[in-house]
């Protein structure tokens, strides 16, 4: 039977749209919002809880992990620093000589007083020598009396372990109710025990420092545990000779009979030690103890310190993780509840946002017109800038070159004199050879080699007159090391030695400078510099006389400032700020190009300093007249 007509058209259309946009749909719903926002504080305070405290305690096990290691190997590192003492014993001949001879009282009292002497050295608590059967023979304790140093659990023990042939065992000092360690050396003739050697170490200073870091540190506790779960030493007093699991009255007994733990009450800890073999990590209840509650639950874990014949166990508090677990959960809470309220807002927000997307759909076509626009403009401005980067280029281009044409144009200047330095070692040599030709002939060698030396001396000084030449007229190299001010200083004078003297002008150096001083500059174009002002500084000298020449350099802090003065006419105060203007110059038609002031102020600059001219009157000490150019350099 179909339903009427009008009941069809009065129901509501199907809903055919995705199954997304129906929850879309009704988390837009204010209701919607407040439940999803509760379930997301209860997920966030959940995961919070059980992440936190995960990761905690996996850190908290880690870190417990690391310092069990360093406890094992602090201990057996304690006890292995005497392993060589019963071997050392064992060897002496006055112990071989009483194993060979045990009645003997004088070899006795003699091996008494050797093991007395070698266990105050080696600071261990007592040494023996006992026989196969464990009597001692021989003993770092020995006293007149004649009394057994051994009470009557510690013999039946080294009786246990030489039955054994064991090499250590750990036993109840009965006095004091400390833990000791007995370590042997077994002494065989014809593989027939004859005697074992015995050094026992009392373990009181190491327990009182684990006592002393549990007092100062309450998140851990460390407890070693012998081969039946009895804790012979422990951080925790209370808890020492205590049994580390559950103890039957059976085996309760049958311990204290054993007499290894005289007066231990040997009560059980109830420690599930099943579980710490099974697990590297465990939570387990403990009794109450100082610093500790009640059923407080501590992280155990455990590791076998195999040549020992223990184990020690850590018990770590994490009350600590707990804590910030506590904290994780309402951080958690509190997240979930942020992501609620942001579900909310952006809810909210995708109204406002649908009444912005058409006023943004015209700002982006408005905002690619722009880019258009910008695209055009930024392509003109890309070629403009490789433009002025070329003409830059060019621009450095010609700076060097003009600097090595300034050089060229030193040398140039130079070449006549030059030459005629020249000349002259060459008329020398010229006369010696022919001379020592003669002598030669005549058979006077003494007077050949003086004319050899004399030949060798001036060829080396032409050899270093051309090579400051070639060193001079190089191009200079952009990355260089510092220079030595003092050899620049002596380079430019070796060079300009010629015009110096033919201008008859008196040198002065006055160098206040540490031995061998560099500073930061390029030692060639360094070079160019001075040489472009001593240079100058001759031609100002042309018309006066004498003519004296200043080269002094001193140390201003941080700085080298380098002076070069002259007794000349001087200039003008009026043409001293056109000093470094490129091309000009005040020397006479074709002497000058007006470039070595500005090429030399040029490279002081890149150095890093500047070049100055200072006038007679700004110069203290000076002498009438005259002109003093400086630059300062960093020195190193």
């Amino acid at each position: 039977m179909s339903a009427p007509p009008a009941l069809l058209q009065a129901l509501p259309p199907p809903d055919t749209r995705p199954w997304w946009r129906r929850w879309a749909a009704r988390l837009r719903k204010p209701n919607a919002h407040v439940w999803l926002t509760l379930g997301l504080v209860a997920l966030g305070m959940l995961l919070g809880q059980r992440l936190s405290e995960n990761a905690g305690m996996a850190q908290l096990a880690a870190v417990a992990s690391e310092r069990l290691e360093l406890y094992t190997a602090a201990l057996e590192a304690e006890l292995a620093r005497h392993d060589y003492l019963p071997n050392l014993i064992a060897i002496d001949e006055e112990v071989q000589a009483l194993i060979a001879q045990p009645q003997d009282t004088t070899l006795r009292r003699r091996a008494d007083l050797k093991l007395a002497r070698i266990t105050v050295r080696a600071g261990a608590s007592a040494s023996y020598l006992v026989d196969a059967q464990g009597n001692v023979l021989a003993s770092s304790q020995a006293s007149n009396t004649g009394n057994n140093p051994l009470s009557a659990g510690e013999q039946a023990r080294l009786r246990d372990a030489l039955q054994a042939q064991a090499q250590h065992f750990f036993a109840v000092n009965e006095g004091n109710g400390s833990t000791e360690y007995f370590m042997l050396h077994l002494v065989r003739r014809q593989r027939q025990l004859q005697a074992a050697v015995v050094v026992r170490l009392n373990l009181a200073p190491l327990e009182a420092t684990w006592v002393d870091l549990g007092l100062r540190s309450h998140g851990e506790k460390l407890l070693v545990v012998d081969d039946n779960d009895v804790l012979i030493m422990s951080s925790v007093p209370e808890w020492k000779y205590r049994i580390l699991g559950h103890v039957t009255p059976e085996v309760r007994a049958a311990l204290l009979a054993s007499g290894r733990y005289p007066g231990a009450d040997l009560q059980g800890m109830g420690v599930d030690t099943e579980g710490m073999e099974k697990q590297d990590a465990l939570l387990v209840a403990v009794p109450a103890a100082k610093g500790l509650r009640e059923g407080g639950l501590l992280l155990a874990q455990q590791r076998a310190a195999a040549p020992l014949g223990v184990r020690l166990v850590t018990l770590s508090d994490p009350a600590e993780v707990w804590r910030q677990a506590h904290y994780a959960t309402w951080g958690g809470g509190a997240f979930g509840a942020s992501v609620g309220l942001m579900s909310l807002y952006l809810a909210s927000r995708r109204r406002a946002l649908r009444q912005v997307f058409q006023a943004q759909t015209a700002l982006q076509k408005a905002h690619g017109e722009l880019e258009r626009l910008v695209d055009h403009r930024t392509r003109e401005l890309r070629a403009t800038n490789e433009e002025l980067k070329r003409q830059i280029a060019q621009t450095l281009q010609a700076e060097t070159e003009l600097v090595q044409a300034g050089k060229l144009a030193v040398l140039g200047q130079m070449s006549a004199g030059i030459s005629h330095e020249l000349n002259q070692p060459l008329t020398a040599l010229r006369a010696l050879s022919a001379n020592t030709l003669r002598f030669l002939e005549a058979g006077r060698t003494q007077t050949v080699a003086e004319n050899l030396k004399a030949i060798d001396s001036v060829v080396e000084r032409m050899a270093a007159i051309t090579r400051q030449l070639k060193s001079f007229a190089r191009k200079a190299e952009n990355a260089a090391e510092p220079a030595v001010l003092q050899t620049a200083i002596a380079n430019v004078l070796l060079l300009l030695e010629h015009r110096l003297r033919a201008a008859q002008v008196e040198v002065r150096q006055d160098l206040t400078l540490p031995e061998n001083l560099r500073v930061k500059a390029d030692a060639n174009r360094l070079e160019q510099v001075l040489v472009n002002l001593v240079g100058n500084a001759i031609d100002a000298m042309d018309e006066v006389s004498p003519r004296r020449l200043l080269i002094s350099a001193r140390l201003d802090g941080e700085r080298v400032r380098v002076q070069v003065r002259d007794n000349g006419k001087g200039l003008d105060p009026a043409l001293v700020p056109r000093l470094f203007e490129p091309f000009f110059t005040t020397k006479p038609a074709g002497q000058g190009l007006g470039l070595g002031l500005v090429i030399s102020s040029k490279i002081v600059h890149e150095f890093g300093g500047t070049l100055r001219a200072v006038p007679p009157e700004d110069m203290p000490h000076a002498e009438a007249g005259g002109m003093c150019f400086e630059f300062d350099l960093a020195w190193e």
